[in-house]
């Protein structure tokens, strides 16, 4: 069966997933994350990707960036793929894959979408019972975007700079954002888009991305209709013409 063609537009953001290969560990400790995270920094500014979000797993990484160039983050995952498996497998004396066969990545419509997408990116480690508030997980992006702590190589999004005027006033807007969890069915939504390789976003986006990028982009039910689980009609999918 064909792979769907990766939907990329510069200036629209993206959610990246990477998992480990069956679902096995791809960092091993503290000298994994760091490293990850130098490459990261090195890798998003090459190859012009503005990162606004990340969380390193155990077995897997999400991150929320924004690429000038389409090709850009193609690029950026095929580079850190390559040097980050080189060094760990030297590093933990072992061979092969790393990375489960592609990484999975969906278009996010910033304005209905982008924070939301955001706090689900951060919120991973409390969702998965690792720690009890995402401030206490440090391999997120989220005490820099929550709490201000300064970070070299985070951009942020101009939708979360407009949360306040001041650092101050802005970084306590975005930790209200997580007074209370995503609905179950943003979560359905963002990881059906994410898994699927589609678009996240409201009608009318989909209808601009598909004229952008002169194909068909329509949508497809995940399994229940979505009007059952968010109270809005069906708004995802892609498909070649």
């Amino acid at each position: 069966m064909s792979r769907h063609a990766r939907l990329r537009i510069a200036g629209c953001p993206l959610h990246v997933i990477q998992r480990g290969v069956n679902r096995s560990a791809c960092f091993a400790g503290e000298e994994d994350f760091r490293l990850y995270l130098g490459l990261l920094a090195e890798l998003c500014a090459r190859h012009s990707c503005a990162l606004h979000a990340y969380v390193l797993m155990t077995n897997h990484v999400h991150l929320l960036l924004t690429p000038d160039d389409p090709e850009g983050p193609s690029r950026l995952m095929k580079h850190m793929g390559q040097r980050y498996v080189q060094s760990f497998n030297r590093r933990h004396e072992r061979t092969g894959t790393l990375w489960e066969g592609r990484f999975k990545s969906s278009i996010v419509d910033s304005e209905a979408y982008l924070l939301r997408c955001q706090r689900y990116v951060e919120h991973n480690p409390v969702r998965a019972g690792m720690v009890g508030n995402a401030r206490d997980y440090e391999w997120s992006s989220h005490r820099s975007n929550a709490y201000g702590i300064p970070s070299t190589f985070l951009t942020p999004h101009a939708l979360y700079v407009a949360l306040a005027s001041t650092p101050t006033d802005r970084v306590a807007a975005y930790r209200q954002l997580f007074g209370a969890p995503l609905s179950a069915g943003d979560l359905q939504l963002i990881r059906h888009a994410a898994n699927a390789g589609l678009p996240l976003g409201r009608a009318e986006f989909i209808e601009s991305l598909g004229r952008r990028l002169n194909r068909r982009v329509a949508y497809r039910r995940p399994g229940r209709p979505w009007d059952k689980i968010t109270g809005d009609r069906p708004r995802l999918s892609a498909s070649d013409n």
